[in-house]
């Protein structure tokens, strides 16, 4: 589980920077650490299984390219509010190519013809780009590792995603909270049925699963900020 929008890769990747990490909830985020541990395991892990057996995997990453084919106000606004215009011309671009040209998004032809890849801001790195700190790291139910400015934008993040039925676009796709939580859920599904096996890896090599997952997270994300 992680945040909406999260790198599908990012459990591969390798940070080097040691992060002083602010955790005075660390009783509560252990208890909601194993709760979510509960929640793939025996929920997402099964059902993601079962959606990978059924679609084979071009289909899935068709899925994956329309969900972030979507999310594109999210990285546009952000990288607008961060000054990266050359960014953002980009996704514009690749929005538009890959609307049309891509079927709607199922084809990242502007990646794969024109080399334009997706350059990926939220509001916790806009956030986090004008000095506002981390603050105390917090596990949120279902979506796994964040902190207090992360949450923050995460809620904003919500309301420009036209996937979910909070959004404060004209052209959400949702009209009430059980649609918005079946796309929420087919995002996750598909999400996870891309990379089966990878966060059990992480687990079995940790010594202590939780610090892993805390340390990494604050790690990477102060990463994406500097980037």
């Amino acid at each position: 589980v992680s945040n909406l929008a999260d790198d599908e890769g990012d459990f591969d990747d390798e940070f080097n920077d040691e992060v002083t990490v602010y955790d005075p909830l660390e009783s509560y985020n252990r208890v909601m650490t194993s709760f979510n541990d509960g929640i793939y395991t025996y929920a997402l892990k099964p059902v993601a299984t079962g959606y990978a057996y059924i679609l084979p995997e071009p289909v899935r990453v068709g899925v994956s390219n329309v969900f972030q084919n979507l999310f594109y106000p999210i990285r546009v606004t952000n990288n607008l509010l961060q000054g990266k215009f050359q960014n953002s011309a980009e996704e514009t671009g690749r929005f538009l190519i890959n609307s049309t040209l891509g079927l709607l998004g199922i084809f990242d032809v502007a990646k794969t013809g024109l080399g334009w890849e997706a350059h990926k801001e939220d509001f916790g790195q806009t956030l986090g780009f004008y000095g506002v700190p981390a603050g105390p790291h917090l596990v949120l139910p279902f979506f796994g590792p964040s902190n207090l400015r992360d949450t923050l934008g995460f809620v904003g993040d919500t309301y420009l995603s036209p996937t979910t039925d909070m959004s404060a676009l004209n052209y959400k796709i949702p009209n009430n909270a059980t649609q918005g939580f079946v796309w929420t859920g087919t995002y996750y599904i598909n999400k996870t049925s891309l990379h089966l096996g990878e966060y059990e890896n992480l687990k079995k090599d940790a010594i202590d699963f939780y610090t892993f997952l805390r340390d990494f997270y604050e790690a990477k994300r102060e990463e994406e900020i500097k980037d």
